[in-house]
C-alpha cells in the first residue's frame, strides 16, 4: 500500500525526493557519525510501500527531518502489522448496520494506538535524575568515570525514541537527550576536538527545537558560542551568544541569560569592541540580579563564581589601567568564591583560568613576580582541559614580547609553561572548558 502520510508531509515541504533523502543524511550524521548513503530512490520506495519500517537511525532522522513524534504520522510501521488509518478491514456503504461495528473497531484501535507506550513516569523521572547527577559529577568528578555512564544513558534515550511513546513523553524523552549530548558536546570540547563537539552540539539544537524547549535552546547556543571562542573566531562567539539570548526563556527562568550575555562580552571584548563588550557586562551583572533557580545544576548553570572570572577575562581583554585593576579584584573574588564553595562544586578548570587571568594582570602591571606565584597554582595541577592549554600557550607567547623577554623569571617561566603543557592532556582528571 502507497504511503500517503509521507507523500503529503513531502509535498507540504515541496521537497523532491532527492531533498529529502540528503536532509535525513545530514540528520542521521549528526547524530550517529555515520554517513549514510541515501538518495531519491531510496524516499521513493518509501512512499511506494516497498520499504515500511526502515532502520532505527533512519526512522528517528525522518521524524528529525518532518518534525512529528512517530512514525506513524509518517504512515511508517512495521512488517506484518497495517499501519493506523490504513485499509479498513470492513467496508460497508452507510446505511449498513454493520458500518457501526467498523466505526467502533476503529475508534478501539486509535485508543489501543494512543495508550501504546515503551515508557512510564517512573522511567522519565530516573533519567532526569541521572542527568541532573551527571551534570553535577561533571564539574569536579574525573570524568574518566563518568564517559562511560553518559554514553550508557544516551544509547538508552536513543533506543526508547525508536519505540512509540506519548508525544509529552517523546518531547520529555528529546529533552534528556539534548541534555545528555550537552554532556558529550562538552567532553569532546574539553578533548580538544572541536569537530565532534560542534556535531554533539547540532543534535542538542535539535533535540530542543523537537521539544520546543527555550532553555535547551539557550544553552546550545552558548556552548556553541563558547567553542567559537576557543577556536578564535569571536565575532562568531558573539554573535551565537546574542542568538541564543533571543531563543532563551524570559527573566528570571534560571542564569541562562546571565551566561549568555557574559559569553557575548568575553567574545566582543577579544574582538577589539571595547564599548560594547563594558555595556554588555553591566547587563550580564543586572541579568545575575534578576536571575532565578537553574532547571540543572552543574556543568549547565552559571554559578556566581565563574560569571566573575569571565568579568575578570573581559576586563583583562578591554585593557587600559583601570580595567585591569578590576579584572584583578574579578578573578580574586572567582577565587575566594570557587574555594569557599563546597569542593563538589568546585570547577578546577575554573580556578586554573582565574589564577591565569591574574597572572595575566600582574605581567600586564609589570609584576613578573606576582605572576610567577599565581602561575604556580596553576602548574600544580596533573593535567589541563584544551582551553586552559591554549591560555598557557598565550601566556607562554606574552612571556617572549616586550619588556620581559630578556626578565631571567620571564625566561624561567616560559620554559616551565612549556614543559607543562607538552604533557598529555585530560589524563585522569577532565574538567570543565570555560
Amino acid at each position: 500500500m502507497a504511503n500517503e502520510a509521507l507523500r503529503r508531509h513531502r509535498n507540504a515541504r515541496r521537497w523532491t525526493q532527492t531533498q529529502v533523502a540528503e536532509h535525513v543524511c545530514a540528520q542521521v550524521q549528526a547524530a550517529t557519525g555515520r554517513d549514510p548513503e541515501l538518495d531519491g530512490n531510496w524516499v521513493s520506495r518509501l512512499e511506494r510501500g516497498a520499504i515500511t519500517w526502515p532502520s532505527g537511525d533512519y526512522r528517528a532522522a525522518l521524524c528529525a527531518v518532518f518534525q512529528v513524534t512517530s512514525e506513524a504520522e509518517l504512515g511508517l510501521y512495521p512488517k506484518g502489522s497495517a499501519p493506523l488509518g490504513g485499509k479498513p478491514t470492513v467496508e460497508a456503504a452507510e446505511e449498513d448496520p454493520r458500518s457501526l461495528a467498523a466505526d467502533t473497531e476503529l475508534s478501539a484501535r486509535l485508543a489501543r494506538h494512543a495508550a501504546d507506550t515503551n515508557v512510564n513516569a517512573l522511567v522519565l523521572e530516573q533519567f532526569d535524575a541521572d542527568v541532573e547527577r551527571l551534570a553535577r559529577d561533571f564539574v569536579s568528578r574525573p570524568l574518566p568515570l563518568l564517559v562511560p555512564e553518559i554514553r550508557t544513558a544516551r544509547a538508552e534515550v536513543f533506543r526508547l525514541l525508536e519505540g512509540r511513546q506519548h508525544p509529552s513523553q517523546t518531547r520529555h524523552l528529546y529533552v534528556v537527550a539534548g541534555w545528555l549530548c550537552g554532556l558529550a558536546a562538552h567532553v569532546s570540547l574539553d578533548l580538544g576536538d572541536r569537530s565532534a563537539a560542534a556535531t554533539h552540539a547540532r543534535t542538542v539544537v535539535q533535540c530542543a527545537e523537537i521539544a520546543e524547549h527555550s532553555e535547551l535552546r539557550a544553552w546550545a547556543r552558548s556552548f556553541q558560542s563558547l567553542a567559537a571562542y576557543w577556536a578564535g573566531n569571536y565575532r562568531r562567539a558573539a554573535d551565537l551568544a546574542q542568538a541564543g539570548q533571543n531563543e532563551g526563556p524570559g527573566s528570571g527562568a534560571g542564569t541562562i541569560k546571565a551566561r549568555l550575555l557574559s559569553l557575548e562580552a568575553r567574545a566582543r571584548a577579544a574582538e577589539g569592541d571595547e564599548h560594547s563588550a563594558l555595556r554588555t557586562l553591566t547587563l550580564a551583572q543586572e541579568a545575575r540580579i534578576a536571575a532565578g533557580p537553574d532547571e540543572l545544576s552543574g556543568v549547565f548553570s552559571f554559578p556566581e563564581a565563574k560569571q566573575w572570572a569571565y568579568t575578570g577575562t573581559t576586563l583583562l581583554a578591554v585593557g587600559g589601567d583601570e580595567q585591569i585593576q578590576e579584572a584583578i579584584t574579578a578573578s580574586n573574588r572567582a577565587v575566594e568564591l570557587y574555594q569557599a564553595g563546597p569542593e563538589g562544586d568546585r570547577s578546577s578548570g575554573d580556578l586554573q583560568a582565574a589564577h591565569l587571568d591574574l597572572a595575566t594582570a600582574y605581567l600586564a602591571s609589570g609584576e613578573v613576580e606576582g605572576a610567577g606565584a599565581k602561575l604556580s597554582e596553576v602548574f600544580a595541577a596533573e593535567a589541563y582541559t584544551a582551553s586552559i592549554t591554549i591560555r598557557l600557550r598565550n601566556l607562554a607567547a606574552l612571556l617572549g614580547s616586550e619588556p620581559y623577554r630578556g626578565a631571567q623569571s620571564a625566561v624561567e617561566l616560559r620554559a616551565h609553561i612549556h614543559e607543562v603543557t607538552g604533557r598529555h592532556a585530560l589524563a585522569s582528571n577532565l574538567t570543565e572548558s570555560r
